[in-house]
């Protein structure tokens, strides 16, 4: 086994986690940031948001390699309406409507929640769909 494979394999156990310990992963939390009744799941997204950008940051400026060799870089991405608002209703209706995002669905599935073996490859399939369309949707 690489050693890329049990870094990927540790780095997700540790997401696990935090994301259940922090109750990301709970749909109570889930829905009470959708009803703005809580400040917790803001927080641990924004969280997240100021430490990756800091990370991305400190990481880009030492110079720092990837797995592959190669230097750590990013393309900023220019808003598009379309695009993005579109691309955000939808993940956001999926994410109100299931309670989880595609990262905790696979944390909620080893919590032991086995409704997640049908949300799972559901979530799969649309990705599928979209691969099939994306070249006639607006980008």
């Amino acid at each position: 086994m690489k050693i890329r494979h049990i870094a990927f394999f540790v780095v997700g156990l540790f997401f696990g986690i935090v994301m259940f310990k922090s109750e990301a992963v709970s749909w109570f939390r889930i829905h009470e940031m959708f009803r703005f009744e809580s400040f917790h799941m803001y927080g641990i997204i924004g969280t997240a948001v100021a430490f990756s950008a800091t990370m991305l940051w400190l990481l880009k400026r030492a110079k720092f390699k990837t797995l592959d060799g190669k230097f750590l870089s990013y393309d900023v991405m220019t808003f598009n309406f379309t695009r993005h608002i579109l691309a955000g209703t939808i993940f956001g209706l999926g994410w109100g409507l299931i309670g989880a995002c595609p990262g905790p669905m696979y944390v909620l599935l080893g919590s032991g929640y086995s409704v997640f073996l049908i949300v799972i490859p559901s979530a799969v399939l649309g990705a599928f769909l979209y691969g099939l369309v994306r070249d006639k949707l607006p980008h």
